[in-house]
């Protein structure tokens, strides 16, 4: 790979770029539409994974067959965290399996890349709801707090404004529901290659967070993966101990491994998924895997995506979704399957600029007839039709 093909980073600026990220968001959102179909009661975690990820390997498989260089498949393994466990669990074979149950609060969790450019998504929802006998009580609450945080943020994230003002209203709205943000949780700007660019949104920050914490502006041209976790508690989530089984390559660290195993695991780490995070359920051992993170994740070659708990009382919501800010306004490529008509909550939006927020429009304004195609992708993503559309 020559210097040059490194320093030119490819942006949306280029139509091709564009179609890459709608491709993998089409292939994301019918992957998480899969395994929300299957998560029902007495069905088991791992199977829903496993289903996940199938579904993506799949499908990025039939995308650019003829451009064999071309890496394409899972930018985030499929997670999904039940009730108080807030992220990242995605359960090995042998790991004790989760079987999931009526009233179950299940939040799915998954990314797709198909040249580096990633679109990541996450829906939450309570198994065995439905329309005739809608959810009442605090996870109708968390839920409806977590997805309009999720709508006031593709709102929010447009050129000129600020990643603070995002902070400041998931704040506001999460309170008006009686939740809390998790603490210190960050979405992450998007780059080819790079799940967590340098641009970030901070959730509930603490005072050090707040001031170690980067401002920043977003830009046109720039992708942002917005990740919503809300709960019922206070919003501070641990460690409990549970095996990290999602790790991610870290380019800038190196280090000569001396054990055989972990050299054969790290080896195939950099061919099969180079720096996009992967599961240790994706090797074909499963225990040579797991012995050969050890060595890789004590002096970083991986970073670890732990495994979060939020208390045990508590439940936790998470939408994402992930936003092209073309030159023509915020493109949301990847949608989650909110239903409202499912969660009745007793508590509403207080912050009278907040309402206005949530009631305005984010449909955007096209300014030629050829954009009809972007805008049919927007209408699919945010469940509106484009009044812009119709009025031209």
């Amino acid at each position: 790979m020559s210097g040059d093909d490194e320093t030119q980073e490819q942006t949306i600026a280029d139509d091709l770029v564009v179609t890459k990220y709608k491709m993998g968001a089409e292939i994301a959102n019918q992957a998480l539409k899969t395994v929300v179909g299957a998560a029902l009661a007495g069905v088991s975690v791992l199977s829903l994974c496993e289903k996940g990820d199938a579904f993506i390997m799949a499908e990025t498989g039939k995308v650019f067959k003829k451009e064999k260089e071309m890496k394409k498949g899972i930018a985030f393994p499929t997670c999904v965290s039940v009730n108080n466990c807030v992220c990242h669990h995605s359960p090995l074979k042998s790991d004790p399996d989760v079987i999931l149950k009526d009233g179950d609060l299940v939040k799915i969790d998954l990314g797709v890349h198909v040249d580096g450019f990633i679109s990541n998504v996450a829906h939450s929802f309570v198994v065995g709801v439905t329309k005739e006998n809608p959810l009442t009580g605090r996870k109708a609450d968390v839920i409806k707090a977590a997805h309009l945080c999720a709508e006031a943020a593709l709102r929010l994230v447009k050129p000129g404004n600020q990643n603070s003002q995002l902070t400041e209203a998931w704040n506001k709205i999460a309170k008006s529901f009686k939740c809390s943000p998790i603490e210190g949780m960050l979405s992450h700007q998007l780059k080819q290659h790079v799940i967590d660019g340098e641009k970030t949104i901070i959730q509930n920050p603490t005072d050090q967070q707040k001031k170690d914490h980067e401002k920043a502006e977003f830009e046109v041209h720039e992708v942002y993966a917005v990740d919503v976790l809300i709960s019922t508690g206070e919003g501070k989530a641990k460690d409990a101990g549970q095996r990290t089984t999602v790790y991610k390559r870290d380019p800038n660290k190196v280090y000569g491994l001396k054990m055989k195993a972990s050299r054969t695991f790290f080896s195939e780490i950099e061919r099969r998924f180079d720096t996009m995070p992967f599961t240790l359920r994706a090797f074909e051992e499963e225990g040579k895997a797991r012995l050969g993170v050890v060595e890789c994740a004590k002096h970083e070659l991986v970073q670890p995506f732990n495994v979060l708990h939020e208390k045990e009382s508590e439940v936790v919501a998470q939408f994402k979704f992930t936003v092209l800010l073309m030159a023509n306004g915020p493109l949301r490529i990847t949608n989650s399957l909110f239903e409202p008509e499912l969660y009745k909550s007793e508590h509403e939006v207080e912050d009278p600029e907040l309402k206005a927020l949530l009631q305005s429009s984010a449909s955007r304004k096209t300014q030629k007839k050829k954009k009809k195609k972007a805008s049919k992708t927007v209408e699919s993503a945010t469940g509106q039709a484009m009044e812009t559309e119709a009025a031209e």
